[in-house]
C-alpha cells in the first residue's frame, strides 16, 4: 500500500529528471548545430563562387568547342571523295 502512495511522486521525479536530461542534451547540441550551419554556409559560399566561375568561363568554352567543330568539319571536307587531293 505504501508503494501505491509513493508511485505518483516517483513518476513525477522520473518525468522531471527526463525533462531536465533532455533540456541539457538540447543545450549541449546547440554549439554543434551552430558549427554545422556555419559549415553549410561556407559550403554554399564556395558553390556560389564555383557557379560564378563556371558562368564566366562557359561562353569561352562554347566558343572554343565551336572552333574545334568548324576545324573538324573542314578536315572532313578535305577528306571527302570530291576533294581535289583524292581525285
Amino acid at each position: 500500500m505504501f508503494d501505491v502512495v509513493l508511485a505518483g511522486p516517483r513518476q513525477l521525479v522520473r518525468g522531471t529528471r527526463r525533462l531536465l536530461t533532455a533540456a541539457v542534451e538540447a543545450a549541449e547540441s546547440v554549439p554543434r548545430m551552430a558549427s554545422a550551419l556555419d559549415d553549410i554556409r561556407t559550403t554554399l559560399h564556395q558553390i556560389e563562387r564555383l557557379a560564378a566561375y563556371v558562368a564566366q568561363e562557359l561562353p569561352e568554352l562554347v566558343y572554343q568547342l565551336e572552333q574545334l567543330r568548324a576545324e573538324r568539319e573542314g578536315e572532313e571536307e578535305d577528306l571527302s571523295p570530291a576533294s581535289p587531293r583524292t581525285g
